[in-house]
């Protein structure tokens, strides 16, 4: 049985999130004993008392296998801290989402996405700048990330896609809960050049307070966050604010001192926010420079035998360098500058101390020629 499913049950569970996640699976090793453990055992993990009662009372009436499987039929993937795809930008930030519901797909291009937000009551002006900018970004090789609200959000997805990009909406409820209900055509669009991401379970009705610490997701997926137009209480400061404690990079577009919807923005740059002036600022403060380095490399097949020999040796599962070496045979000095050079190219990924797993989807486009 999938262990997913088990991680699907405690995010059903109100009370339950990162840390307490984390707690279960420190104390419990995996998540199939926290399930089935006594009430009491969980107590001293440091769930409440109401956390408790909602647990027992989802313990008694879910049957988790079929719920997994309904969610697997409507087809939306469950990614969770575990899995290799589980979006690396997302996972360095505090407190990531221990599991990620997904409509579309997540390519490894997501890596180099920049989010852009703002108030639901644009302007023509920020209509305008949004549309460009979008534009301007995927045609540079940018995903662009944003949250599928009325107004800036929507706009960024849709020139994203006239551009044929890609992007991503993060939503503040289930990926089969659209919301706004008049973007469900839109949504059907993302999904088909990206995807919908949520940390809610599927069927989770939008509410106010799911919105906020969903942006946090839209900035952790994002090298940085432009605001375009912002109230001074706008969801999108929250955003940017987020972003700044992700160590991410905030610009701010400019707007007129009389308009309301160019006060939070103004705010901003006042207090650190990179003023948006010219597009190309964007590239040259994210040392863009890097990005076409990588995505050149990305298209270059193994170049000579010690990479095909590694490519073949490596499987999808994570190897110790010394298990490479005994496999393949080969001097550690070739093995070593190999490897830098096929993780530039996409080919391999190192995830931990001299450790690396094979990214099968690129070599299944080398053996297809």
């Amino acid at each position: 049985m999938d262990s997913r499913i088990y991680w699907v049950g405690f995010n059903k569970v109100r009370g339950i999130g990162p840390v307490r996640f984390q707690k279960l699976l420190n104390h419990f090793s995996d998540l199939k004993r926290a399930w089935h453990a006594p009430l009491n055992e969980l107590r001293s993990v440091g769930l409440s008392e109401k956390t408790l009662t909602g647990l027992q009372s989802l313990r008694n009436s879910i049957d988790l296998k079929e719920e997994y499987e309904k969610i697997a039929k409507k087809g939306i993937q469950v990614i969770i801290w575990e899995d290799e795809n589980y979006p690396l930008r997302l996972k360095e930030i505090q407190y990531p989402p221990p599991v990620l519901y997904v409509r579309g797909e997540i390519d490894p291009r997501d890596e180099w996405a920049v989010a852009i937000v703002g108030t639901r009551q644009k302007t023509s002006y920020g209509r305008q700048v949004t549309q460009e900018l979008a534009s301007f970004l995927v045609q540079n090789g940018m995903t662009i990330i944003s949250g599928l609200a009325r107004g800036i959000d929507s706009i960024a997805h849709e020139a994203a896609l006239r551009a044929n990009g890609r992007t991503i909406a993060v939503l503040g409820s289930g990926v089969d809960q659209v919301y706004p209900p008049e973007h469900r055509s839109l949504a059907m669009k993302i999904i088909e050049n990206g995807a919908l991401i949520s940390e809610y379970a599927p069927g989770t009705l939008p509410e106010g307070i799911n919105f906020p610490p969903r942006n946090r997701i839209i900035s952790g997926l994002s090298l940085a966050i432009i605001v375009v137009e912002a109230g001074i209480k706008s969801g999108a400061l929250i955003t940017a604010a987020f972003a700044a404690d992700q160590g991410r990079e905030v610009f701010a577009v400019p707007g007129t001192i009389y308009s309301p919807k160019s006060k939070g923005t103004n705010r901003l740059i006042v207090d650190g926010a990179h003023p948006l002036i010219r597009f190309k600022d964007i590239l040259e403060i994210l040392n863009f420079e890097q990005v076409q380095e990588f995505r050149v490399a990305q298209k270059i097949l193994p170049s000579n035998e010690v990479e095909l020999a590694l490519l073949e040796s490596i499987s999808n599962e994570p190897m110790y360098i010394d298990d490479i070496l005994s496999k393949t045979g080969l001097p550690i000095e070739e093995v070593s500058a190999a490897l830098v050079m096929m993780e530039l190219k996409g080919l391999v990924r190192q995830v931990g101390s001299q450790t690396y797993l094979a990214i099968r989807e690129e070599e299944a486009d080398y053996r297809k020629g």
